[in-house]
Order: C-alpha cells, then sequence, then structure tokens
C-alpha cells in the first residue's frame, strides 16, 4: 500500500517545497543508510534512456557521496543532466522482511576541499577492509558526487505488503 502524507508537494522548479518527513521517518532512512554501502543510481544517457549502475556510497544524514571514473557514462551523463534516481536495498530470505530506500535527487561534482573528507567517508564503510590491493585513489583520479535527495520513498514490507512511505526532503 502506498501511503502518501497530505502534505506530500510535487516540486516545480523555481518553488521552496517544504518538507513533510518527521523524526521517526527520517530516522528509518538514517538507519537504512548506515545500515549498506552500496547503491543501484540510475543516470540519464545522451538517447534520454536510464543508465543503472551499482557503486559505493557513504553517507553524512541523508547526504550521500560516490565516485566514479572521470571518463565513465556516469560522470558524462551527470555532467550533461544532474538528475538521479537510486535504490538501497538488500536480499531478504523473507518477502515480508524487505526493507529499502528509493530517492529522486541531484548529484553534483564536489570541489576539492569536500573530496578527501569524502573519500575517507568511503573507506570508512568498509572497516574491514584494512589496505586496498591498489593506491587509495586521489581526488585528481576520480569525480566524487555529492547527491542531495529531493523526495525519498521508504519501502517497508513489514508494515504490510509493498508498504511505502513517500517524503520529501
Amino acid at each position: 500500500m502506498l501511503r502518501i502524507p497530505r502534505a506530500l508537494s510535487i516540486q516545480i522548479p523555481g518553488e521552496i517545497v517544504e518538507s513533510n518527513m518527521n523524526e521517526q521517518i527520517k530516522q528509518k532512512i538514517l538507519t537504512l543508510l548506515d545500515q549498506h554501502r552500496i547503491m543501484t543510481i540510475a543516470t540519464v544517457r545522451p538517447d534520454g534512456w536510464p543508465q543503472a549502475t551499482t557503486v559505493g556510497y557513504a553517507n553524512e544524514g541523508l547526504t550521500l557521496y560516490f565516485l566514479c571514473g572521470p571518463d565513465s557514462q556516469k560522470a558524462a551523463n551527470l555532467a550533461r543532466d544532474d538528475r538521479v534516481s537510486l535504490t538501497i536495498d538488500h536480499d531478504t530470505q523473507n518477502v515480508m522482511d524487505i526493507t529499502g530506500l528509493s530517492m529522486a535527487g541531484r548529484a553534483r561534482l564536489i570541489d576539492p576541499t569536500e573530496a578527501d573528507k569524502a573519500l575517507r567517508m568511503l573507506m570508512l564503510k568498509y572497516p574491514q577492509q584494512g589496505s586496498l590491493p591498489l593506491p587509495m585513489p586521489t581526488p585528481a583520479d576520480v569525480r566524487i558526487f555529492r547527491v542531495t535527495p529531493t523526495v525519498i520513498s521508504v519501502l517497508d514490507y513489514t508494515k504490510g505488503f509493498a508498504h511505502t512511505d513517500l517524503v520529501t526532503c
């Protein structure tokens, strides 16, 4: 059941939209973000078709960071159109245990002052890694993006089949 709070507004470019996210939903989102470290992110290809790719991520609150190769299709797509959709979830043995997030937002290239912080945050998602088989990439080696969500869908089958809370940010 898709539950859409009455306060939900559709964002129109140039207009201010108030958030309808309560503290309980925000904590559920933050818990899911902190429990995972990979996401599927979809960017818009030049032909208008979506391109979905799995990437590692780190988050600071609701803000997500990910990196990709400077010459990748993803980087080229985002240079042209910063709109993204992403999902964060995991496999379960029981269908009624499915939980996850789906977000729409904007992915923007971060400046060098934020890049080192983002790289450290990404590595902290893999504490058991110890060391990398290759040298750690530098900000010059990769493109690092900050995703700012505008709409988040919180999927939680434990509340009922296909239960979703849709919130604006």
